[in-house]
Formats: C-alpha cells, sequence, structure tokens
C-alpha cells in the first residue's frame, strides 16, 4: 500500500518538548482525523509536514520524497490550509486563483479553466468577481480551499476546517473534502468535533504527551480502548485520560 505520509522519530520542543519521538504512517488515497486534547501538539506536528516548523529531530517522507532533504519538492504535491483562512481581501476568487497558480508557475490557460472548474464545483462561480473582504468566514474557507487544490496537490492538511461555519457551509466543505478522496486524494484533518471524525474519516490517530497513544479504524480503537458500541467521544476520553 502506498504511504502518503511517513514520519519517524519526529522531535520538537519550545520551552518544553511538544512532540517526542514520533512515529505515524497514513496510506494514500483516505480520510485520515489526527485527533488530541489541546496542546497534544497535533498542529505543530502538521507545520512540520507542512514545512513551516523545522523539527529538532526526525524524518518526514511524503510520497517517498524527504520534506526536509527537497521541501521545494514536497510542497508541490502537499497543500496546507489552516485554521484561519488567508487570502488577500482585495483581490476576487479568480485574481486570488490566478495568483496562487502563478506562484506554482502553472500554465495560464490550465490554471483559468482549473480555477473555474473549482468555483463552480464550491458554489462561487456567482461571486468570482466579488472581492473577498465582504464574504463570510465559511465562504473565504471555500476561497482558501480553492487556493490549496489549484496546483493538484496529492496531499492535503486541514486544521479545524470547520471551525466557526454554519451547518449548511460545514457540510458543503465536509462534502468538498470526502470527494477529494473519491478522487484518490489523501486527506489529513484535525478537528475538535469528534462527531465529525466520527462520520467521515477512514481512519484515525490520537495524540497526547508527544506521542502517538493509539491508531487504527473507529473499530479498532474502540477494541483497544474497551469502549464497544460506545462513541468515539468516549474512545477518545478513555485513550488520553492518562495523557
Amino acid at each position: 500500500m502506498t504511504e502518503a505520509l511517513r514520519i519517524r522519530g519526529l522531535a520538537k520542543a519550545f520551552d518544553k518538548p511538544v512532540i517526542s519521538g514520533l512515529d505515524l504512517d497514513i496510506a494514500a488515497g483516505q480520510l485520515y482525523a489526527l485527533l488530541g486534547p489541546n496542546g497534544a501538539g497535533k498542529t505543530t506536528t502538521l507545520r512540520m509536514v507542512t514545512g513551516l516548523t523545522r523539527p529538532d529531530a526526525g524524518s518526514i517522507e511524503i510520497f517517498g520524497v524527504d520534506a526536509l532533504a527537497d521541501p521545494i519538492a514536497a510542497k508541490a504535491i502537499t497543500a496546507w490550509l489552516p485554521d484561519e483562512p488567508m487570502l488577500y481581501d482585495k483581490l476576487s476568487p479568480l485574481e486570488y486563483l490566478a495568483f496562487v497558480a502563478g506562484l506554482w508557475r502553472m500554465e495560464p490557460h490550465v490554471a483559468s479553466e482549473e480555477a473555474e472548474r473549482l468555483l463552480h464545483w464550491l458554489d462561487l462561480w456567482e461571486q468570482r468577481d466579488t472581492r473577498c473582504e465582504g464574504f463570510s468566514r465559511g465562504m473565504k474557507q471555500k476561497v482558501a480551499l480553492a487556493g490549496a487544490l489549484i496546483h493538484d496537490p496529492k496531499l492535503l492538511i486541514l486544521d479545524e476546517p470547520l471551525t466557526g461555519l454554519d451547518a449548511a457551509m460545514a457540510r458543503a466543505v465536509k462534502d468538498a473534502l470526502r470527494e477529494q478522496v473519491d478522487r484518490g486524494k489523501t486527506v489529513i484533518v484535525t478537528t475538535h468535533i469528534l462527531e465529525v471524525a466520527e462520520r467521515m474519516a477512514d481512519r484515525i490517530g490520537i495524540i497526547g504527551g508527544g506521542k502517538l497513544l493509539a491508531e487504527g479504524t473507529l473499530d479498532e480503537l474502540r477494541d483497544r480502548a474497551g469502549t464497544e458500541g460506545m462513541t468515539l467521544e468516549d474512545t477518545f476520553i478513555r485513550l488520553t485520560s492518562g495523557a
């Protein structure tokens, strides 16, 4: 089975250790939920995977590419969506996507066709020439998602993608992520909304104290925690109670 992400011995400390010898394998073509209590190191881990934070030790491979030795090649097949959408508010969605496509040196006609496809897909076509500054958080999140996907990455990483969204917008984003997996992409999300992970994730990893506490399907996690027939929330609490 092809590995989308392979982490070995990952470590990072700031004032104190945040990640301590983390090992993690995520297979290609699935939606993977990375969960953990506040301060467990989820965001720090993903920032190291995406090259935004340099680890103190360890290795990271993205589809076989050494992300530390060849960060440009790793970034070319990866997309990162932080919890707060980061846009140039004075740009319209079309202008923003053209800008991002230019950074990836995409051919203009290819970028234009892909931008149109993404904006139609995310129900943003009617707002294509409207400045993003007047958009709701949910609309900005969808524009940011389009920007993350414009260069057709193989791995999509999202940190709390549903925070602050109303039910309808959250549903649209969840459907969009599931469709990416159906198209063969790999999606990694962090979320505090455990019901979302329970319904959407193919596999779940739980970290605490800077290490991987448990990993597997929901049923496998239940077996490990002794919570057969119980919710992910019950299982999560049981597995992290000593973390």
